[in-house]
C-alpha cells in the first residue's frame, strides 16, 4: 500500500510537471471571484452602457498577466477594445464572446483586483442584460474551460426614462378594488354562464359517484384526486350524496354543464374532453384549504354553469432548447394547463443552443445537440451558451428527454386533454441538428460509408455564404438544396410518428419553425445553384423558400398530419413601389397550414401581420409578442427578469388582450412610452372572414433568460390564468364598446374581479397545488402622504410585511395594516400563503430624518 501511495505521489507530481511544461501555469482558477457591474449607462451622453468585469485574486498564487482567456455569454453587442485599454471582447460566435489580456494587462498577485472595462451598444436595463457563465480557458490548454470560485452581479439603481418605482405601482393599484371573497366568482376562466345559489354540497369518503361509461378515464382522474383532498379512500356507501356524470350528445366537443345543489353534483359533456373541463371547474370552485391539508369533507359552493370556449386551440409554448426544463417541471406545467383548460402544449424542442428529444435512427442528434460546454468547433459537442458554461453538468444546458421521458411526457398530457405539439425547428434556428449531422456524416466516412455518412447532412460542405443571424450564429441554417435534408426529415418525422403512437397520443401536426433565417444564406451554395440550374421554379434562394415547405408538407400529408410553423412559412417576398414588402403566400392557401404570429412589436411596421394572414385566408394562431410572450419583463425595473425587445409585459397585457382588435388596447409602445394611434393608420382591420380563421392564442416562454424551474414558474405564472380568461372566456364587454371613457370603466372593474379572484382563491391554492408553484408575487407599491408611507399590492388578500432596520422582510416581519410613519429607509414586501416573498419595495423619505 505504502509503495501504491508512494508511486501515486511521482504520477500526480510528474502529471503537474508536464502541465506547467506544457505551458499551463501553476494556478487555481478557483482562487478569482468575478463580478459584473454597470458604471455607466449613458457613456459620454450616448445610449451605450460602460460596464467592468473585476477580477480579485484570493488564492495564494498570482495570476499572470496573460496566457488566458475568458469566455461568456451575453445576447448584447460590445465595442472590441476595453475602454480600460487593458483587453478585447470579440465573438466568437452565437452569444458566445472572449475577452483577450493585452499588453497592458498586469498580473494581479493574491488580494489584488484589478477591473476591465467595455463599452455595451445599448442602456442596461434589468440584471438579465448582466454578462453571463464567464470561464476561463489557458492559451496552453485550449480544450479545457475552467469556472472561477464566484461570479456575482452588483446591485444596480438606474434613473432611466420609464423606470417603475415602488410610487408608480401604488398609483396603478390604486384602481383595484378590494372585493370581499364572498362576492367573488368561483370558476376561472369565466363561464359562458354562471350563477350561484345558496347552500353547499359537502363531500366525503362516502359520496356516491355515478358516471357514463364513456367518461372512465375521467372519473379513475376524479377519484385519485378527490382521495388526496379527502386524505381517504373514496367508499361511496351514501345514497343521498350523489356525483353523477352524464352524456349529453347536444352539447359541443369541449362544452359543459356543472349543477351543484345541497344533494348532488352533476357534470354533463357529449366527449371526455368536455367533461373534464367540468371536473377542472369543481376543482377551482372549492376553496385553497384541502389542497394545504386533507379535508374530510370539502363543501362544494352550489353553482349552476353552462360552458364551452370561445377558441378551440388554446396553447403554452415552451421552450426547452435554449434552457432544458426537466421532465417533472413540464409534467407540473402540463397539469397547470389543464386546470385552466388550455389544451395544447407546444415544445420547442429543438434550436441553435440544444437538441432535446431522443430519435432513435439518429442517436447524434441527442450525443451531440443536447450537450454543451467549451468548445470552439462543435465537434463533439455544443459550446456553452446563456451562461451553461464550461461543462456538462449544467442542467440547463445539457440534457434531454428519453424516448420513454417524451413517452410519459405524451400519456400525462394525454390523459388531461393536452396535445403535445412537437417543434423541430428548420431551416434556421438548426445549428445543434447541423453539427450533430456533422459529426453522423465524419464517423460513417471513416467507417468507408460515403453513402451513409451523405444521407442525413444538412449543409454542403463546399457553401461559402456568409451570414448572421439574429442571434449572431453564422452556421445555423439547413442546407434546403440538399436531397439529404429531406432523409432527414422524413427520419425525425417517422420517429415521432412512432413515438406517439406508442404512447396513444394525438399527433395532428408537427411545427417546422420557419422564423429568423437570415439575408445571404445560401447564395453561394453549390446545391443551390445546381438546383437552380435544373428547377426553371428556383429564380433566387427566396424561392428555396417555398420550394422546402412545399417538400415538408407533402412529408407530412401523405402521413396525415398538418404543417405547423412561425408567421415567415406562409409568407411570400414581394415587392411594393420597389419597396420589399411580404404577403400571404397564395401557394399554400389550400394546404391548411397553421401559423403562429409572434410579429405585432408596435412600432416595427408589422402591427397588422396577423390580421392579414388570416384575412389571407390562413388557419392564425395568436402569439403576439406585444400581450403574450411570458418572456418579456413585466416592466422596466433592475430587479425584474426577462427580455423586452418586444414589450414590457405584466399579466394585465394578457387579461386586456383582445383578440379581434389588438390594436383598440395598445397603449404603450414596446419601451413603454405612449403611442401614437396614428401608428394603426393604413392598417389592416380583421374581417368577418378573417375572424374565422384565428384559431386560438398561444403564449410563448423563449427561455433564454429561464434557467431553472423557479423562474419558469415565475415567468409564467400567473400571467397564464390571464391567457386562459381570453382563450376560453366570452368577449367581455369592454372590448368591444365603443365609448372610450365606458369601456375604460368596465375593464377597471373587471380587472379588480379577476385580481381579487387571483389573489383570493388561485394564488392561495397554487401556493400548495402539485406540490406548490413559484409564481410570481408581485412588488408592493408604495407613496408618502401625510408624513407616512401607504402601501399596496396588485393582488388583494397578499400579505404585506416590512421592516425599518435595513433588513429584508420575511414571514416573521411585521404585517403592514395601516400608514406607519415615513422615517428613513423601510423596505415593504408580499407573501404568499406559503410565506414564500417576492421583489422588495426600499423607499426613503430624504425630507425625514433617519431612524
Amino acid at each position: 500500500m505504502r509503495r501504491f501511495l508512494t508511486l501515486m505521489f511521482f504520477v500526480a507530481v510528474n502529471l503537474k510537471a508536464v502541465a506547467v511544461m506544457a505551458g499551463v501555469p501553476n494556478f487555481d482558477i478557483k482562487s478569482l471571484r468575478l463580478s459584473w457591474e454597470v458604471i455607466d449607462n449613458n457613456y459620454q451622453n450616448k445610449q451605450e452602457a460602460l460596464t467592468g468585469l473585476t477580477i480579485t485574486n484570493t488564492g495564494k498564487e498570482t495570476l499572470p498577466a496573460g496566457g488566458w482567456k475568458i469566455y461568456f455569454n451575453s445576447s448584447r453587442n460590445f465595442i472590441a477594445d476595453a475602454v480600460s485599454g487593458n483587453a478585447k471582447v470579440l465573438q466568437v460566435n452565437g452569444d458566445l464572446y472572449s475577452i483577450t489580456p493585452n499588453d497592458k494587462f498586469k498580473e494581479i498577485k493574491p488580494g489584488e483586483s484589478i477591473r476591465i472595462d467595455y463599452l455595451c451598444e445599448a442602456p442596461v436595463v434589468n440584471f438579465t442584460d448582466a454578462i453571463e457563465g464567464p470561464y476561463f480557458v489557458w492559451d496552453a490548454e485550449p480544450a479545457k474551460g475552467y469556472l472561477p470560485g464566484d461570479f456575482t452581479v452588483k446591485p444596480f439603481n438606474p434613473n432611466y426614462q420609464g423606470l417603475i418605482t415602488p410610487e408608480i405601482l401604488y398609483n396603478q393599484n390604486k384602481i383595484i378594488q378590494d372585493i370581499p371573497a364572498s362576492q367573488l366568482q368561483k370558476i376561472i376562466p369565466t363561464p359562458v354562464s354562471y350563477s350561484e345559489n345558496a347552500g353547499t354540497f359537502v363531500i366525503t369518503n362516502a359520496v356516491s359517484l355515478i358516471s357514463d361509461p364513456l367518461f372512465a378515464k375521467e372519473k379513475a382522474y376524479f377519484i385519485t384526486g378527490i382521495e388526496k383532498l379527502l386524505g381517504s379512500k373514496l367508499k361511496g356507501t351514501s345514497k343521498d350524496k350523489k356525483i353523477i356524470f352524464k352524456k349529453d350528445a347536444s352539447l359541443g366537443a369541449e362544452a359543459y354543464t356543472l349543477n351543484v345543489t345541497p344533494n348532488d353534483m352533476t357534470i354533463t359533456a357529449s366527449t371526455p374532453a368536455g367533461l373534464f373541463y367540468g371536473i377542472q371547474s369543481f376543482k377551482t370552485s372549492i376553496s385553497a384549504s384541502p389542497w394545504m391539508k386533507a379535508q374530510a369533507s370539502i363543501p362544494v359552493p352550489c353553482v349552476s354553469v353552462k360552458d364551452e370556449p370561445r377558441f378551440p386551440y388554446r396553447a403554452v409554448m415552451l421552450d426547452v432548447a435554449r434552457n432544458f426544463q426537466s421532465k417533472q417541471q413540464v409534467l407540473k406545467l402540463i397539469n397547470l394547463m389543464a386546470v385552466y383548460k388550455m389544451n395544447t402544449l407546444h415544445m420547442h424542442l429543438t434550436d441553435d443552443e440544444g437538441w432535446r428529444i431522443e430519435i432513435p435512427s439518429l442517436p447524434e442528434l441527442t450525443a451531440v445537440g443536447s450537450k454543451r460546454g467549451h468548445t470552439l468547433d462543435s465537434k463533439a459537442f455544443l459550446p456553452a451558451s446563456h451562461g451553461s458554461g464550461p461543462d456538462f453538468d449544467n442542467k440547463a444546458g445539457t440534457g434531454f428527454y428519453t424516448k420513454a421521458d417524451y413517452i410519459e411526457i405524451l400519456k400525462y398530457a394525454t390523459e388531461r386533454h393536452v396535445t403535445v405539439l412537437p417543434e423541430i425547428e428548420t431551416p434556421g434556428h438548426a445549428r445543434a441538428s447541423i453539427k450533430a449531422m456533422d459529426v453522423r456524416y465524419n464517423h460513417l466516412l471513416a467507417a468507408g460509408d460515403k453513402a451513409g455518412a451523405e444521407r442525413n447532412l444538412l449543409r454542403d460542405l463546399n457553401d461559402k455564404s456568409d451570414y448572421r443571424s439574429v442571434q449572431y450564429w453564422n452556421d445555423n441554417v439547413i442546407d434546403v438544396a440538399l436531397p439529404s435534408t429531406y432523409n432527414y426529415i422524413e427520419t425525425v418525422v417517422g420517429d415521432l410518428v412512432n413515438m406517439y403512437k406508442e404512447a396513444g397520443a394525438p399527433l395532428p401536426a408537427i411545427h417546422f419553425g420557419g422564423d429568423e433565417v437570415p439575408a445571404h444564406v445560401w447564395e453561394q451554395s453549390p446545391a443551390y445553384l445546381a438546383l437552380k440550374a435544373s428547377n426553371p421554379a428556383i429564380q433566387n434562394t427566396g424561392d428555396l423558400w417555398y420550394y422546402f415547405y412545399g417538400r415538408v408538407n407533402d412529408i407530412l400529408k401523405k402521413r396525415g398530419i398538418t404543417l405547423s410553423g412561425w408567421e415567415e412559412m406562409a409568407l411570400r417576398k414581394t415587392a411594393v413601389d420597389g419597396q420589399a414588402t411580404y404577403v400571404p403566400n397564395p401557394q399554400f392557401l389550400g394546404e391548411k397550414m397553421q401559423v403562429d404570429v409572434w410579429n405585432n412589436v408596435l412600432g416595427d411596421g408589422q402591427e397588422d401581420l396577423a390580421y392579414k394572414l388570416a384575412n389571407g385566408g390562413y388557419k392564425t394562431v395568436l402569439t403576439c409578442v406585444t400581450n403574450l410572450y411570458f418572456d418579456m419583463a413585466n416592466y422596466k425595473s433592475w430587479d425584474e427578469p426577462g427580455y423586452y425587445w418586444g414589450a414590457f409585459l405584466g399579466i394585465d397585457k394578457f387579461f386586456s388582450f383582445i383578440p379581434y382588435d389588438y390594436f383598440k388596447n395598445a397603449d404603450v409602445d414596446k419601451n413603454g412610452r405612449p403611442i401614437n394611434r396614428n401608428l394603426f393608420l393604413g392598417k389592416q382591420r380583421l374581417t368577418d372572414y378573417g375572424k374565422t380563421n384565428i384559431i386560438g392564442l398561444q403564449g410563448a416562454l423563449w427561455a433564454e433568460t429561464v434557467k431553472s424551474p423557479e423562474r419558469m414558474d415565475y415567468m409564467i405564472f400567473p400571467k397564464l390564468i390571464g391567457l386562459a380568461e381570453r382563450a376560453w372566456a366570452k368577449d367581455p364587454a369592454w372590448a368591444t364598446e365603443r365609448d372610450t371613457l365606458k369601456a375604460r370603466e368596465l375593464y377597471n372593474a373587471d380587472w379588480s374581479k379577476f385580481l381579487n379572484i387571483l389573489g383570493k382563491r388561485e394564488l392561495p391554492r397554487l401556493a400548495y397545488y402539485n406540490g406548490g408553484y413559484s409564481f410570481r408575487i408581485p412588488k408592493p407599491g408604495v407613496i408618502v402622504e401625510d408624513g407616512k408611507y401607504k402601501s399596496n399590492i396588485q393582488f388583494p388578500g397578499m400579505t404585506i410585511r416590512y421592516t425599518t432596520n435595513g433588513k429584508e422582510p420575511n414571514e416573521n416581519s411585521p404585517v403592514y395594516e395601516n400608514p406607519i410613519p415615513a422615517n428613513g429607509i423601510v423596505k415593504f414586501r408580499a407573501f404568499d400563503a406559503k410565506g414564500r416573498g417576492g421583489n422588495v419595495a426600499e423607499v426613503q423619505n430624504k425630507e425625514a430624518p433617519a431612524m
